[in-house]
């Protein structure tokens, strides 16, 4: 008797991948024509039915949800921005609580990640992590939207951003800590981080940090350095501003990565932080508190975070209403500005 013919049959005839096989079959836009019609054409061929029964199967809720985390450079071989670190704990008990398991995956650009959950059954929903570049991968978000996939993106809400996002009020947290430099008497700025549109997060503080000095009327000496989030940005961008003709008395850090680097190269010249040259940074990261003088830095809540990332899909995937949501920024003082709130 002749063996029934599988999809993976066709695939192998079609010279595809069975992921692209299911998606031709179910005519997907993410499949090309001329590829549709050949799978299909085959199919056809070798009498191939589709197992409604599995395919019901694939339907069902798996009570599971994906924590897919994009690669970052770092310091060290995790490529993982050490800010999600604190977030992962928050993001498990919230999905234990709510009765779901969690999924953590490391995706690498390349992947095709953002069709691989629309026709398996690995999670009902998809949390987004990891800042990168939004650029690189901008496009297939936007396909998740576009094919119905539930996911939740962290970062703040842009009307750019395709999808649903819980992010922080980076433009306040940039602000805010730019103001109390101000108010504690500095006068000579420089941001170490990158300003452009690929980087939203860091872009969002670099405005904030600006608007700030432009009410205070500190525009004499400002200047921006681009960096990375790793330590080894941030030494690179103190050989620049040594540079200088003039040196500034407050470097603001988009990341506490990056103000670990340039607190590190400063301790290697004559320059004393607080005293000479006040560092910041953004993000609050566990080790921010045990830096050599402790790090004045920005908190985003990643308690609350993780527990609206979940608590967003799980709306998403029972079909109610979602929104973005904004957190606020709260300003960390520590020793490396050389002062303390009023």
């Amino acid at each position: 008797m002749k063996e029934k013919a599988t999809s993976f049959d066709i695939a192998h005839l079609a010279g595809v991948s069975q992921s692209t096989v299911s998606r031709a079959l179910n005519n997907s836009h993410l499949v090309n024509q001329e590829t549709r019609e050949r799978v299909q054409r085959i199919a056809r061929e070798l009498n191939y039915k589709v197992d409604k029964n599995a395919s019901n199967l694939r339907k069902q809720k798996s009570s599971t949800i994906a924590l897919l985390l994009f690669e970052d450079p770092t310091s060290d071989d995790s490529m993982i921005n050490p800010f999600f670190l604190s977030m992962l704990g928050s993001i498990t008990r919230a999905c234990a609580n709510a009765g779901y398991d969690l999924l953590v995956s490391f995706q690498n650009l390349d992947d095709d990640w953002h069709a691989e959950y629309e026709d398996s059954n690995k999670a009902d929903g998809i949390i987004l992590l990891g800042y990168g570049d939004y650029t690189d991968y901008q496009t297939k978000v936007a396909q998740l939207e576009e094919q119905g996939t539930h996911f939740v993106r962290w970062g703040a809400p842009d009307e750019e951003h395709p999808g649903v996002s819980v992010g922080c009020d980076n433009y306040q947290g940039g602000f805010s800590i730019t103001e109390h430099l101000v108010r504690v008497g500095r006068k000579r700025f420089a941001f170490v981080g990158d300003s452009g549109a690929h980087a939203p997060e860091f872009m969002a503080r670099y405005k904030g940090y600006k608007d700030a000095l432009d009410k205070y009327g500190q525009t004499e000496y400002v200047t921006q350095f681009d960096a990375f989030s790793t330590e080894e940005s941030g030494r690179e961008a103190i050989d620049k501003i040594l540079s200088q003709k003039e040196l500034p008395d407050a470097i603001v850090c988009a990341s506490d990565s990056i103000a670990m680097g340039v607190l590190g190269a400063l301790r290697e010249t004559k320059l004393v932080v607080p005293n000479d040259i006040a560092v910041v940074g953004y993000d609050n990261i566990a080790v921010s508190a045990f830096t050599t003088p402790p790090l004045t830095t920005v908190s985003q809540n990643t308690k609350l975070a993780g527990e609206l990332l979940v608590t967003t899909l799980i709306k998403a995937i029972n079909n109610e209403k979602v929104n973005d949501y904004l957190m606020p920024a709260e300003v960390i003082i520590r020793e490396s500005c050389g002062d303390t709130l009023a």
